[in-house]
């Protein structure tokens, strides 16, 4: 078959996106299609209608028509084989079959409709390989996002460096009896006295970078003054600006006398350092939860995916063996130009042409699998929060956890609960720590690590004018190094002689968005 032009049209005879697979002007293309509801019979069934120079290949789809133009030439039932594929496709990622789900789409239905088709051609592929192909990981997203993720880390460091630079020579000024000119004030402000304690930037080694929320542009450099000038008043806000900025970010700051009457100085920032071999794999996998406050489970969706990255080209001709033993449903599928057979049967990854060497200096993801379900057995934890009113205009809230998985460990837990504006919790009971952030308006509770030997715990607190609504939704975040699938990565081997090969194995499971509503 040479199939022309495929259209998403309503019956009236409007176009709302349309593909052009050959070679012809914009002109035509729109007179073919403006000319299709005037060859349609009204009353009269078909599923195509020929020209002198064209066929039309249709197929209703409630409202509109998904239609193929090909030639006269082409086989019909091909036609029609290829009709319904296009059709199965609209489903996959509109909603509804109306016009404006079809246009929101457009880019992804386009995309769809060209892995059907190459230069008029129809391809042996099926929906599965089409969803495959068009959600593919895009290697250049993955660098400009790691790009992006180092530019916000070094910006940070920056900024904690600067922090520090100034609260040092705050702690010298203090030391000899003068006080630091503040940067955004003019030379005559000053104190004869010292200025009143200010934070410092605590040890952040452990930070883990946000998306910068305010810019911050360099502050020039502090200088002494001499005595005898004016004392600002306590409420100036000077050169812990800087420092307001970083605690408005959820840096933690500490304060700067506790430090010099402690002798402490302030811990230099740490770089994360791994040790990972030539051949390093990851094993991550991200969660997203919604359940409602009866504890049904709303959604619930898994995915996970097996990234390789080899940094020596001696090693780039492998085989990676995979066990799984997870039983629960896991749909896993393996990277296009991954031998399927060997999978199914061996359980390894391998590339389809074994002479070939995976790439280098980049990460491959190889395998990824997805796991959706409603079943409240599944969550790695459950929440359970209970406000009631205390007759008294207030609540009194009780909010438990339990782990449900208890081969999972999991790691700096925060269980973030929503509080009514201005409202200050008073808590009466807590296993574990807690924060009342009340710029945020949230009571953050955190545990340093839930296990199947701390299964189980729970708070308690009391909050004035409030309604029990005020504390939904509670959002839980964590991270842990033990996966939840039962997916393992268990040995590397070379092509040649199955020799194995020295690897590195790196296992993350963490929170995309969990929360009660």
């Amino acid at each position: 078959m040479v199939l022309i032009a495929a259209a998403v049209c309503t019956k009236g005879g409007k176009t709302i996106i349309s593909r052009q697979f050959v070679e012809m002007t914009k002109a035509r293309i729109e007179g073919l299609l403006a000319a299709f509801p005037k060859l349609m019979s009204t009353g009269k069934q078909h599923t195509f209608v020929e020209t002198e120079s064209v066929r039309y290949v249709y197929q209703p789809l409630e409202k509109l028509y998904m239609l193929l133009i090909t030639t006269k030439a082409s086989n019909i039932l091909e036609d029609l084989e290829t009709l319904r594929l296009f059709a199965r496709v609209i489903p996959e990622y509109c909603k509804s079959m109306d016009e404006l789900e079809i246009a929101e789409n457009a880019f992804n239905l386009i995309f769809a409709f060209d892995e059907i088709i190459a230069l008029g051609y129809r391809e042996s592929v099926n929906l599965a390989q089409i969803r495959t192909f068009v959600e593919m990981d895009s290697h250049e997203e993955r660098v400009y996002q790691a790009v992006r993720f180092t530019q916000e880390r070094e910006a940070k460091n920056k900024m904690k460096e600067k922090a520090k630079e100034l609260q040092r020579q705050r702690l010298e000024a203090n030391k000899k009896g003068t006080s630091i000119k503040s940067p955004g004030f003019g030379g005559g402000y000053g104190s004869g006295s010292n200025f009143a304690p200010t934070p410092t930037v605590g040890d952040s080694a452990n930070f883990i970078p946000e998306p910068t929320k305010t810019s911050y542009t360099p502050m020039q450099k502090p200088a002494s003054v001499g005595a005898g000038a004016m004392k600002l008043g306590g409420k100036s806000r000077d050169i812990d600006s800087f420092v307001d900025q970083l605690k408005e970010e959820g840096e933690t700051v500490t304060s700067a006398n506790s430090l010099a009457s402690a002798g402490t100085r302030v811990a230099p920032i740490n770089a994360d350092s791994t040790n990972n071999e030539p051949v390093h794999l990851k094993q991550e996998e991200k969660l997203n939860v919604r359940i409602r406050q009866d504890g049904g489970v709303q959604n619930f969706e898994l995915g996970g995916l097996v990234t390789l990255n080899i940094s020596d080209e001696k090693w780039g001709r492998i085989r990676v063996q995979i066990d799984n033993k997870d039983t629960r449903g896991m749909q896993l599928q393996t990277h296009p130009n991954v031998d399927k057979e060997l999978f199914k049967t061996k359980g390894q990854i391998g590339l389809k042409v074994p002479s070939k060497p995976f790439p280098l200096h980049t990460d491959v993801g190889v395998l990824k699998w997805r796991f959706q379900t409603q079943d409240e057995s599944a969550l790695p934890i459950s929440i359970n929060c209970w406000p009631a009113e205390n007759g008294e205009g207030g609540c009194e809230v009780n909010i438990e956890y339990e782990l449900e998985q208890t081969d999972l460990e999991l790691n700096d837990v925060q269980i973030n609960i929503p509080l009514p504006i201005g409202a200050k919790p008073v808590v009466s009971d807590c296993e574990g720590q807690y924060t009342h952030e009340a710029k945020k308006n949230i009571l953050v509770w955190s545990i340093p690590i839930i296990d199947a030997t701390t299964k189980t715990g729970a708070m308690e607190f009391s909050v004035p004018n409030s309604r029990p609504t005020d504390f939904f939704p509670v959002h839980i975040s964590f991270s842990s190094n033990t996966p939840y699938a039962k997916i393992k990565i268990n040995d590397v081997m070379l092509v040649e002689d199955d020799s194995p090969v020295k690897h590195s194995v790196e296992t993350v499971f963490l929170t995309d968005n969990y929360e009660v509503v």
